[in-house]
């Protein structure tokens, strides 16, 4: 059961007042699917209608669409020389020969070509994207490794899928053999971790793990029109037993406040804002489909994000104590009991805020004051090669204040606030931290922000050498045996599920 606790009784903090949250404008719906109908193409992180914004806005100057582009042609990676260089076998994870960066470089780069192709018209960036997912689809047939492997195929599959889903059209790209090599080689893996998480104790994984694989199997569904797929992720995302499961890496709710306690907030900074990261771009993709994932629970996701977003800024937000199980299934087990929220650095930013943020105070018109001001605080946000050389900073594909500013939604467009009644989650968002406005459209940047951080150089990993460097950090006390619990002083909460 997760648990939603009042604020009285809690350890006060300070900051800015929690109040009601009062719901704006409805706002148009995407291009919604019905049972049966065709899939919406292109459907992932980005729609026709989005393509068509971003190009009207730079054309016409507006802000903050032109500092957006402005960090995209700038990028080394949007540059239309860029040459692909696919590998047959791609290794992530120790113990391997690891040639990882070699596949995230250029996923990053076909992204940002094609990205950089919808906004301006110009063929030769067109032409590069589809070049180096053309070379990618002849050459790459495993995916090896560690059990990195698995963060592999999910984050780089996403990713991939989203490259592919901007040149689908394109006459030069071969759509068939990259659906082929998706399938082949990404899904099953992220499928597998899903279903069996690596042979582990299903909590063994935090969930950005479970999150990764998520975000590539609804890709790929959609890539590849198989609503099986699509079906199967927002099912994990609602009701999965892992720790990426919407109320499990949720899995407190504090209604006074209208925050959702993130649990790798109990684990370190770079991690709980990946999966915020993580869990958004799965909600976008899905809500292009007509699935509101970002509204289901009571909105449990929007909780989630403004608790990182405080937090990330320096806020004090509660942290009720949970405990993890870990381990082998038929082997060594133990537990691992997170008491607190780790310390954070504020400068410390990930390419995330824009999409969310927009999302709910825009398209919604939903006020959610820290998500408001942190998203502010990232713009103009980069992409892959912005936030430094290791593949942490290659997480997300980025450049939100391009492609997800967008103007306040309409009272008179008519429709409801979710996609598709059908496919919407459970009632609007309550109590959500008030006072915020939608994101400011002259933001600008702030100097100073550091890469993601974290321990080493790859922000998703995790393992057994990573657990003394953290406990240390964020005050995480090792115990044998158990279940992962939530604790608080004088009152027990409920076990995830």
């Amino acid at each position: 059961m997760n648990t939603q606790i009042s604020r009285r009784g809690m350890l006060k903090f300070t900051g800015v007042t929690a109040g009601a949250v009062a719901l704006g404008a409805t706002v148009a719906a995407p291009q919604a699917t019905a049972a049966g109908a065709s899939l919406v193409h292109p459907g992932l992180l980005h729609t026709r209608t989005d393509l068509d914004r971003m190009a009207k806005k730079v054309k016409a100057g507006a802000a903050p669409y032109t500092a957006g582009f402005a960090r995209l042609t700038a990028n080394r990676h949007a540059q239309s020389g860029w040459t692909a260089n696919a590998q047959a076998t791609v290794y992530r994870g120790s113990g391997s020969p690891q040639n990882y960066a070699i596949l995230y470089n250029d996923i990053h780069a076909a992204y940002q070509n094609a990205l950089r192709w919808h906004v301006t018209g110009e063929s030769a960036y067109g032409d590069t994207a589809v070049a180096i997912l053309n070379a990618w689809s002849a050459q790459l047939t495993s995916l090896q490794g560690s059990a990195d492997r698995f963060l592999a195929a999910g984050l780089y599959g996403y990713q991939f899928a989203n490259a592919a889903e901007l040149v689908r059209e394109h006459a030069d790209f071969d759509l068939a053999r990259f659906q082929k090599m998706m399938l082949d080689v990404f899904y099953p893996l992220s499928e597998d971790f899903l279903a069996d998480h690596n042979d582990a104790v299903v909590t063994n994984y935090w969930a950005n793990w479970d999150l990764t694989a998520i975000a590539c199997v609804l890709a790929v569904g959609i890539l590849c029109d198989d609503r099986a797929k699509i079906d199967r992720a927002v099912e994990y995302f609602k009701h999965g037993a892992g720790m990426g499961s919407v109320k499990n890496a949720m899995p407190v709710v504090y209604e006074d406040e209208g925050l959702a306690e993130w649990v790798e907030a109990g684990r370190d900074q770079g991690h709980a804002l990946l999966g915020v990261g993580l869990m958004g771009t799965i909600c976008e993709m899905a809500w292009n489909q007509g699935i509101d994932l970002y509204g289901y629970d009571d909105s449990r996701f929007l909780k989630g994000a403004q608790y990182v977003a405080k937090w990330s800024m320096g806020g004090e937000v509660p942290y009720t104590a949970n405990t993890r199980r870990k381990g082998a299934v038929n082997g060594w087990s133990g537990s691992e009991t997170a008491t607190a929220a780790a310390a954070v650095d504020p400068a410390m930013t990930r390419p995330i805020w824009a999409m969310i943020a927009n999302h709910y105070t825009k398209r919604r018109g939903l006020s959610a004051t820290y998500l408001t001001r942190i998203a502010a605080q990232a713009s103009p946000e980069g992409g892959g090669g912005d936030y430094g050389p290791n593949s942490g900073g290659f997480d997300q594909l980025g450049f939100g204040t391009l492609a997800f500013s967008r103007d306040r939604a309409s009272a008179s467009a008519g429709a409801s606030a979710s996609p598709s009644p059908a496919a919407s989650g459970s009632g609007s968002a309550s109590a959500v931290a008030s006072g915020g406005a939608g994101v400011s459209s002259s933001a600008s940047p702030v100097g100073g922000v550091t890469p993601q951080g974290g321990k080493g150089d790859d922000l998703a990993a995790t393992g057994t050498t990573d657990v003394v460097a953290w406990t240390a950090a964020t005050g995480v006390t090792a115990l044998a045996g158990g279940l992962l619990l939530l604790r608080r002083r004088n009152r027990s909460g409920g076990t995830a599920q």
